[in-house]
């Protein structure tokens, strides 16, 4: 039998799609499909129930993808993998959040470059986007705050984000009565800073720590965290960050944290590649690689 044709099939089934599969293979649709009745004719038997969206295996196909796949997986790592172990020549396709991949993931990961691996970033789209990029075979591995469903993708979670209310000391004095009382109205008060319109992070930690809406409008918006960071120590107006994207600044006193909750706000970060692509030597390297500094974060 053609591996092939194992190796289409196997994709097909863990896609569950041919147009998600063609994507992943670097195949049309028409190629996938005739791939697909081509085994089906050598087995005399279906291997998938065609739906208006995807398709579905049969009891067959489902019983021929848990015998084929690890042995499929296998043969891959074996002809992806150098004997000494290195990774010469593969680069490897990383998406998420500018922030932390400029501050965690890429430092974690220049070791393996030492190792012949060549790293491409991404723009960020958002959460889902992004996602929507990996199971199409846009990238290799992602940090994403979305847990995906299904089981085309495959998410481990990574580190757990704090996040931390931060303003410029003359506006946590003009706030700081109010403060004292937990209340949200001195901070309605204040300018506001974020990445959106809708104020996601600070909508968050009003929710979860005021367990209110702000009331306040954005003053400034601009999609990049670091950014963020830079306006609120230039004293633009509150906003709420990354723990680990302030600490520097609070330590300096350049920021204040307004609150000090006993349970901060936490975001968790996944990192999510593709169903059975850690068996590729150097999207497993570099899977291991964070998830042995993230330990640390």
């Amino acid at each position: 039998m053609d591996l092939g044709l194992l190796r289409t099939f196997v994709t097909v089934h863990r896609a569950g799609s041919f147009t998600r599969a063609a994507a992943l293979l670097g195949l049309s649709q028409p190629a996938v499909t005739s791939q697909i009745r081509t085994l089906e004719r050598q087995l005399g038997r279906p291997l998938f129930l065609r739906q208006a969206r995807g398709v579905t295996p049969t009891t067959v196909g489902d019983e021929l993808a848990h015998r084929a796949a690890p042995h499929l997986d296998a043969l891959l790592e074996i002809t992806e993998t150098r004997l000494n172990g290195r990774i010469a020549g593969r680069t490897l396709h990383l998406a998420g959040p500018p922030e932390i991949l400029s501050l965690r993931a890429l430092p974690a990961l220049s070791p393996l470059v030492a190792d012949g691996l060549a790293l491409r970033t991404s723009l960020f789209t958002g959460p889902e986007e992004t996602l929507d990029g990996l199971a199409a075979g846009r990238h290799d591995l992602v940090l994403s705050t979305a847990r995906p469903r299904g089981g085309l993708l495959a998410a481990t979670p990574l580190c757990d984000e704090e996040h931390v209310l931060v303003a410029a000391p003359h506006w946590a004095s003009r706030a700081a009565s109010d403060l004292r009382a937990t209340s949200s109205s001195g901070l309605d008060r204040l300018p506001v800073v974020d990445v959106h319109e809708s104020l996601p992070f600070v909508a968050r930690y009003w929710s979860s720590v005021l367990e209110s809406k702000p009331a306040a409008s954005a003053t400034v918006v601009v999609p990049d965290l670091r950014a963020v960071l830079e306006c609120a120590v230039s004293g633009a107006g509150l906003a709420v960050l990354p723990r680990y994207l302030c600490e520097e600044t609070l330590a300096s006193g350049r920021l204040v944290a307004l609150l000090d909750p006993p349970v901060p706000p936490l975001r968790t970060y996944f990192l999510v590649v593709r169903a059975g692509a850690l068996a590729l030597a150097h999207v497993a390297r570099a899977h291991e690689a964070l998830l042995r500094a993230a330990v640390g974060w």
